[in-house]
Order: C-alpha cells, then sequence, then structure tokens
C-alpha cells in the first residue's frame, strides 16, 4: 500500500450542530449504558491484507474528506454540537483482530464485531486477517448518535469507493404550500403518536436470556433476483426481501418451536434532503411494519395456507410500503423530521424500539457498484443494523455490485439462529418460482 500523508482537517472542521435524533441517541445510551447503541458494516476484501500502521495512515489521509468523524460532542445534553477534537488520534479507532489460522476466521469476526469503542471515540475500524494469505475484512462500527445507515454507506463509498452517492427519491419542483406541509405534518405526527402506543398483540415467546454477545449470519442472492420478483407485482427489491423475511420466520418458527403470534419490523426512512450532509448524523425516521408471520397460520386449514403463501407475503408487504411512496407523505416524514422537538423524538424512538412494539430492525441499502483498498478490491458487504434487547435480530440488505448480501444480527443466545440465511435464501427462491413465467 502506497504511503498517504494525512489531509488537514482544522480548516474544514468549525463544528456541526446535532440533530434531534443525534440527542435522542445520545441521551438513550445516557439512559442505557448496558445497551450496545452501535450498528456498521464489514466489506471482504480479496488480496494480501495492509499492515495496521499502513491502515491507519490510509484512513487518516481519507479523514481529509470526512472531517466530521475527527469531532466529539461538547455543550451539554440540551444542545450539544460536534466539534473539532484536538486530542484526535487515528490509533484510538483503527484496531486490528488476527484470526488463529483457517479455523479462525469466525472467532476474530465476532471479536470485532463485539469489540469495545477506544475512549472517547463513537467509531472505529477493526483490520481482520490471518485466517487466509489472500483475503480479509474491514469491520466499521459506530455509535448511533454520529450515524445513521445513509451516512454509513457515504462515510463507506468515500471510504473504498470514491463512488457517488445514493440516489434517494426527493419531493419534485411542485412542493405544497408551508402552511398544507404544516398540517400533513402534524397529521402524520400524530398517526405515528398513535401507533407508537399501540402494543401489537401477544409477543413472541422468545425462550432465551440475552448474553450480550452479537453473533453475525450472512447469505446472499443475486440483486437482479429481487429487483424481479418486487417489479412483478410493481413493486421494489426491497419489498421482496421485506416478504422473503416474513418467509424465513414462518420456517424457523416451525424449525425452532419458538411461536410468533406476531412480528412487527422497525424500517428506516431515510429523510435526509438534497441539501443536507450525508456523512454524519442522523436523519432517519424510524415505520413500523407488520410481517406476514403468525397471524394467517392462527387461522388454520385452507385459510393458512393461502396466507403462507409467497405471492400473498409479497402482497401484504406492498400494501404497506406502497403508503409510503407517495411524494406528499415522503415530505411531511421529511418535515417531521427536521421539526420535530427532542422531547417529541426521543419519545418516539424509544417507544420504537421498545420489544414491546416492534420485535426486528429490518434495513437496506444501496452501497456501491465496486470498490477497494489499494489494489485490493471489494468483493461483498455486510451491514451491522442496531440489535436492540429484546428483539429476536437485526436483519441487513445491502446491494454490492451484482450481489444482494443480507446479514442477521443475533445474540448469540438465540436458539437456531444460524438458520435465518438459508431460510432467507429459500423464500426468495420460492418467490422466485412463484411469479416465473409460465
Amino acid at each position: 500500500m502506497p504511503a498517504f500523508v494525512p489531509s488537514p482537517r482544522t480548516a474544514s472542521s468549525p463544528g456541526h450542530p446535532t440533530h434531534a435524533v443525534d440527542r435522542a441517541f445520545l441521551s438513550m445510551g445516557r439512559r442505557h449504558p448496558d445497551v450496545r447503541w452501535d450498528a456498521g458494516g464489514i466489506a471482504y476484501l480479496s488480496g494480501p491484507p495492509p499492515s495496521l500502521s499502513d491502515l491507519r495512515a490510509y484512513v487518516e489521509y481519507r479523514l481529509g474528506e470526512l472531517p466530521l468523524l475527527t469531532s466529539r460532542v461538547e455543550g451539554g445534553p440540551r444542545r450539544p454540537r460536534w466539534l473539532p477534537d484536538p486530542d484526535f488520534a487515528v490509533g484510538r479507532h483503527v484496531h486490528e483482530v488476527v484470526a488463529e489460522g483457517p479455523g479462525g476466521w469466525d472467532t476474530a469476526l465476532h471479536t470485532a464485531l463485539n469489540a469495545p469503542f477506544g475512549p472517547g471515540a463513537y467509531w472505529g475500524v477493526w483490520l481482520i486477517h490471518g485466517h487466509a494469505a489472500d483475503e480479509y475484512a474491514v469491520c466499521h462500527r459506530f455509535h448511533h448518535a454520529c450515524q445513521d445507515g445513509s451516512a454509513a454507506a457515504a462515510t463507506f463509498r468515500t471510504m473504498l469507493g470514491g463512488g457517488e452517492f445514493s440516489a434517494r427519491p426527493s419531493p419534485g419542483e411542485d412542493r405544497p404550500a408551508l402552511p398544507r406541509r404544516v398540517g400533513t405534518a402534524a397529521g402524520l405526527g400524530a398517526a405515528f403518536a398513535a401507533a407508537a402506543l399501540a402494543v401489537r398483540g401477544r409477543r413472541p415467546d422468545v425462550p432465551f436470556l440475552p448474553s450480550g454477545e452479537r453473533r453475525l449470519w450472512r447469505g446472499r442472492v443475486a440483486a437482479d433476483t429481487l429487483r424481479r420478483i418486487g417489479s412483478a407485482r410493481g413493486g421494489s427489491a426491497h419489498d421482496a426481501h421485506l416478504a422473503a423475511l416474513a418467509g424465513a420466520l414462518s420456517a424457523w418458527s416451525d424449525r425452532s418451536g419458538v411461536a410468533l403470534p406476531r412480528v412487527t419490523a422497525l424500517v428506516p426512512f431515510d429523510a435526509r434532503r438534497p441539501d443536507e450532509e450525508q456523512t454524519w448524523g442522523n436523519r432517519c425516521f424510524a415505520l413500523p411494519l407488520e410481517l406476514p408471520v403468525g397471524a394467517s397460520r392462527a387461522r388454520g386449514g385452507a385459510a393458512a395456507r393461502v396466507g403462507d403463501s409467497p405471492r400473498r407475503r409479497l402482497d401484504h408487504v406492498m400494501a404497506e410500503t406502497r403508503k409510503l411512496r407517495a411524494p406528499a407523505r415522503r415530505q411531511a416524514i421529511q418535515d417531521l423530521v427536521r421539526w420535530m422537538p427532542d422531547r417529541p423524538t426521543e419519545w418516539y424512538l424509544r417507544r420504537m424500539l421498545s420489544p414491546r412494539v416492534t420485535d426486528v430492525m429490518a434495513t437496506s441499502m444501496p452501497i456501491a457498484d465496486k470498490a477497494g483498498l489499494g489494489e485490493t478490491p471489494v468483493t461483498g458487504v455486510n451491514l451491522l443494523p442496531l440489535l436492540v434487547p429484546g428483539h429476536l435480530f437485526g436483519v441487513g440488505l445491502s446491494f454490492f455490485g451484482e450481489w444482494a448480501d443480507v446479514s442477521f444480527v443475533t445474540d448469540r443466545a438465540l436458539p437456531s439462529g444460524e438458520l435465518f440465511p438459508e431460510l432467507w435464501e429459500r423464500a426468495v427462491g420460492e418467490l422466485e418460482d412463484a411469479f416465473a413465467p409460465v
């Protein structure tokens, strides 16, 4: 790897105001210091790994394009700001985990997944190597107060890809007048508050005590497969993913013996405006989505068989997600995220993250067409979604190149968690067969 000269940071880092969602995660972190509030991603690369010192030099060089990653929170809990950290040291943020030969990959991976951040750090990078001469991985994790998934994906492209930012739907030029937007946002906020108060029936009866140790399980299908399934009904690859997730949960319930009377997914919604900073902070909104898992089976007989069909699952998911695609709804969510005060924001997030309201975190993200570090190309990417105590798991779907990579982050104690990727891939295959041309 060539030598890199760090870029100057102080001139481009005048400080950055925190957002209400940032402050909500900071507050929840103070209230519940025992909870892991970090998310992230892992990139897998083909080629000889760099040394730790070379990787640190490379990251410090790239930080010139990501000045807010060298910030720290100052100003107290009411109106803190991200300000340049005069004591920033890349050595507190970039680490390595060396596997003990080919059989040590799994242990090394989960060491990086569960390692604490360095003192005063809100993010960290772990170089994972030693299991093979021509393969390694880079794990990036961050406290959710400083980044959401879209910001992390932009950071990935800056660090390893240099590609364009994700294309995100935004309101058109003919946006409604401000009074009408205020009314729409207020009505939508009231509806979301009512949804947060609703406890959706009996919770899944999961017979385990969380250990606090996270595990990662991975699967993969061709990205075009999910796109074809979604477009067959006028939907998206994300719709196909959620329908397959419902099928995987139904099969897992049968295999594990864990009853799932209902499952509600918490789906992050990127509410950034085109003019907003994309590599730092939170501009996401959390929306609950009922997955068609247990209700149809409870009816028994022919109704259960129809309700469990792949076609019905996809139709159910699309009926829910179609509501979010309307420009007026998207504009209203952007307005809510922009203007909602601190206390309602934190209250809503706490309710949405509660296992009394939702059961899984489900996110998906387009990453890049290609990426690399020096001469070594990235061959795949896994998201590491937030895993909330009481949730079954966090599931992330990343689109990289020609592949859609699914990752299930579970607590080590969850029974049969290793089955999820295979069951999800099988459910994707059932959807593909259901919509195959006759």
